[in-house]
């Protein structure tokens, strides 16, 4: 009896890690998540009840078995770019939401069950805030973006960013989870009405708002015409060794002067168009950027934008003195600074520089880099130089030299990232585009994930998204999040269309993630209690004991 009740829990939390991970693969919608967490819940519950049975580390194993099936099928796909980096990151990933999971059965134990349901909430959205921000950042499993498919179930991002589809998924799951063990229970639903409602209302409500926003959102037409460049070049065997930088410059143009035409305001090429040895000292002076800029003189309402690697010498000798992260030249022992960029060149002399901020664990970047940076050899991939790849602290808007529109230059895993996304609004950006190049995830779930995350940040902040990526998938999506007009994986090609400027600032771009925020702090708080009281309890124990003595 034992061993099958202990083979029902296992099944139950594999199901929930099935049911999380489902969405984030392209058959499946965002709405199973609403349901994902309950059979986890039951497994919860059980040990609850049976707490003089059971110690709380044995939910910790079930938890962690859920989370390790949510991630291997939602991104397992990881293993294409880096098997190290896969297992390190689905494993790392899965102990800490069990140790989160945990530590709501823990709360509940000590406190009791309002005060630990409490505690789910804020502790599981806190840490999804705290994913935005930590050094080990990882928000691609933030549970809100499970909807990215869903965008007519989601309008209302505009007011929550995706942090608000967490805590929808954490209400209904939990409410109807309430529900369900009520009448396993009891065998009727009596007494439950105000929990139906209640469970109608919280699944059904944001679905009418969402349907009404998105049936009745009307785009101001102030239209811009873009062109984007999908060369399909393979970064595993073209990008760095197959072809030269000329011959993949060549290939970039001739896509360019395939669709361009005098009324055309942007070009947007892909992430590392010009990747060999742009010093940015010398940046005007570069074969490729002469090239480009050549072409653009043709065009004078022209503003091309692509992504390039760069570098910028440091004049401090000294290592003690130079950020962890510098670079160190072999042949002169000369420091610089390495950067993943884009640029916009037009007919001005001014070639504005954006430095990629949100860069990737383990291959842009080594977290940590004061204590860890002797980590560089082995995880940055930076040819004979050694380090990080730098960022900047502010957001970089590059303007348009015919009208006053301004352009939010995003660059690849930086459109995971919500709030820091608005953060490029204030300084006029009317329109976002993305260079990436989404061929280091091959032909996986990788690319389509990211091709989807896209579209939230159209909702969150109502501007319109040029998404040029070397690979596919290359896209315009509108302020409502719905695509266009898009290319196909693996295909070189180039397409042109229109979308609108806004400037119009969303509820979320103006208060960014503050529902994260706030359970942020009261995670905090309860962490705290937990701890406070749990030391009460231990202290009055011992004085029992010492009495009974």
């Amino acid at each position: 009896m034992q061993r099958k009740k202990q083979n029902r829990l296992l099944m139950l939390s594999i199901l929930s890690g099935l049911l999380l991970g489902l969405p984030w693969l392209e058959w499946f919608s965002g709405i199973i998540l609403l349901v994902a967490f309950i059979p986890l819940f039951f497994v919860e519950d059980y040990l609850f009840n049976n707490k003089a049975k059971y110690r709380p580390v044995v939910m910790f194993g079930y938890a962690f078995l859920a989370f390790l099936t949510w991630n291997i099928v939602a991104v397992s796909w990881i293993y294409k770019v880096t098997i190290p980096g896969a297992i390190f990151v689905i494993v790392t990933n899965s102990l800490l939401l069990a140790l989160l999971f945990f530590l709501f059965h823990v709360t509940k134990r000590n406190m009791g069950i309002a005060f630990g349901t409490f505690s789910l909430f804020v502790y599981w959205l806190g840490w999804e805030y705290f994913m935005f921000h930590a050094e080990l950042s990882f928000p691609w499993l933030t549970l809100g973006n499970g909807f990215a498919k869903d965008i007519a179930l989601i309008q209302w991002y505009e007011f929550t960013g995706v942090l608000g589809g967490s805590l929808w998924i954490l209400i209904v799951s939990f409410t109807l989870f309430a529900v369900l063990r009520h009448y396993i229970l009891y065998k009727t639903f009596k007494g439950q009405t105000t929990r139906l409602v209640f469970a109608l209302i919280v699944i059904v409500g944001p679905v009418i708002v969402s349907s009404n926003i998105y049936s009745n959102y009307e785009e101001e037409q102030n239209p811009v015409k873009v062109g984007l460049i999908q060369p399909n070049i393979d970064p595993y065997n073209e990008k760095y060794t197959g072809l030269t930088q000329k011959e993949q410059i060549d290939k970039i143009l001739d896509l360019a002067e395939s669709i361009v035409d005098s009324s055309m305001e942007y070009m947007i090429a892909p992430e590392t168009t010009i990747h060999d040895s742009l010093w940015q000292k010398d940046i005007k002076g570069h074969p490729s950027v002469e090239r480009v800029q050549g072409m653009v003189n043709q065009y004078p309402g022209l503003n091309f934008i692509l992504g390039v690697d760069i570098k910028r010498a440091l004049q401090e000798t000294n290592r003690n003195n130079v950020p962890p992260e510098a670079g160190q030249k072999e042949d002169d022992g000369a420091f610089f600074m390495r950067y993943n960029a884009a640029i916009q060149i037009d007919s001005t002399d001014h070639i504005p520089v954006y430095y990629k901020s949100k860069l990737v664990n383990g291959i842009e970047k080594v977290p940590y880099p004061g204590i860890f940076h002797f980590l560089s050899n082995w995880f940055v991939d930076v040819g004979d130089e050694i380090g990080s790849l730098g960022t900047q602290d502010n957001r970089e808007v590059f303007h348009s030299t015919g009208d006053d529109a301004g352009v939010a230059p995003v660059i690849c895993y930086e459109s995971v990232y919500g709030e820091f996304i608005t953060k490029y609004l204030p300084y006029g950006a009317d329109l976002i585009v993305i260079i990436t190049n989404d061929g280091w995830f091959s032909n996986t779930q990788g690319y389509k994930q990211h091709l989807n995350f896209a579209r939230l940040r159209a909702i969150e902040t109502r501007r319109s998204i040029a998404r040029s990526a070397n690979t596919g998938i290359s896209c315009f999506i509108n302020q409502k999040g719905q695509i266009m007009k898009s290319t196909s994986w693996w295909k070189e090609t180039a397409i042109k269309g229109t979308l609108n400027k806004n400037r119009e600032m969303t509820f979320y771009a103006k208060f960014g993630n503050y529902i994260g925020r706030i359970s942020a702090f009261l995670g905090i708080f309860a962490l705290l209690y937990l701890i406070a009281k749990i030391l009460i309890m231990r202290s009055k124990n011992a004085d029992l004991m010492k009495l009974r003595q």
